[in-house]
């Protein structure tokens, strides 16, 4: 049976995906239009939802502070100039990543210590990490919903219900 923590997981992923094939449906300008928000484009949300999934990924693989910093450079370098597709291949790459450590024999129940320079240790199991990067996966799509309508365009739909509806239909 599957574990809630790799169904929270997936529906992440579910959920990115409908946002993705939404996007791509929309005027490319739409992307990199500038606007007044919570990111300066909608690119910038996309960019900094995989960032933040790329930084979590990290820490549970146990990198240190340093390691994660010189990883942030090459996000930037992933990330940097691409189209939509190309931003999707990198999230369903991750998205594989992520899976690869889900299923492993590790523990996710265990808390482990993650030393940040600015804000102290955070004592957390991956458990607690994984649902983070839901949560803040949820709460950007949200501002790209919002940005999208400002711009002119509706949302993609990507609540939790929709994805059991969808698992479970």
């Amino acid at each position: 049976m599957e574990s809630q923590l790799i169904k929270n997981y997936e529906y992440h992923v579910w959920a990115n995906t409908r946002v993705f094939q939404h996007l791509s449906k929309l005027p490319q300008g739409v992307l990199l239009q500038e606007i007044s928000n919570v990111f300066p484009t909608i690119y910038e949300g996309l960019v900094h939802i995989f960032r933040v999934d790329t930084v979590w990924l990290a820490a549970m693989n146990n990198f240190t502070y340093e390691q994660t910093k010189t990883l942030l450079g090459e996000i930037n370098e992933k990330t940097t100039g691409k189209n939509l597709e190309q931003l999707e291949a990198e999230y369903l790459n991750l998205a594989e990543q992520y899976r690869n450590f889900l299923s492993s024999d590790a523990d996710m129940k265990i808390v482990k210590e993650y030393p940040h320079p600015m804000h102290g240790v955070l004592r957390a199991s991956t458990e607690e990490l994984v649902q983070h990067v839901v949560n803040h996966g949820t709460y950007h799509r949200g501002n790209l919903t919002s940005m999208l309508r400002q711009l002119g365009h509706a949302g993609e739909p990507s609540d939790y219900v929709l994805y059991l509806y969808e698992i479970n239909g």
